[in-house]
């Protein structure tokens, strides 16, 4: 389980002395635990740490950008550091190559080709990716390929 994983690399980072990995993962530790204690009141499954990961992935470069517009490219460095530790522990993201592929089968299964079908088809293909690719790739893509 993903989160066992975490769990022994967290221990790993602290043997070694990797204080940079062993910060970021006991956020997502802690993360993880809040999700746990919370109303949900159940213990987080694969999905569940996966969904974790990427909101603290968007934070890292929501931060990051922040940082960098501010100049104080230390930090962002540091943002991006942190992000590159938790892109380990998701599955390997689609190319927009792939993407593209996924968009053009849609396209010819469900007959949508126009601008205005856009709202149609970003369901069906975020479904059918299933988070191996950011949104906002499938947005590029479905605005490039409708007419």
């Amino acid at each position: 389980m993903l989160k066992e994983k975490i769990y022994a690399d967290l221990v790993t980072a602290m043997k070694n002395k990797e204080n940079l990995k062993l910060e970021t993962l006991r956020g997502v530790k802690a993360e993880i635990m809040k999700f746990e204690v919370s109303g949900a009141n159940k213990e987080a499954d694969d999905e569940e740490v996966k969904k974790i990961l990427k909101k603290l992935i968007k934070q890292r470069n929501d931060s990051a950008a922040q940082f960098k517009s501010a100049g104080r490219t230390e930090n962002a460095e540091k943002e991006l550091a942190e992000k590159a530790i938790l892109e380990n522990y998701l599955p390997d993201q689609m190319s927009p190559e792939e993407v593209e592929k996924v968009v053009d089968e849609l396209i010819t299964e469900t007959g949508f080709a126009s601008k205005g079908d856009f709202g149609k088809l970003m369901g069906p293909v975020m479904q059918k990716i299933a988070g191996n690719a950011e949104g906002n790739l499938v947005k590029t893509v479905l605005q490039k390929k409708l007419k």
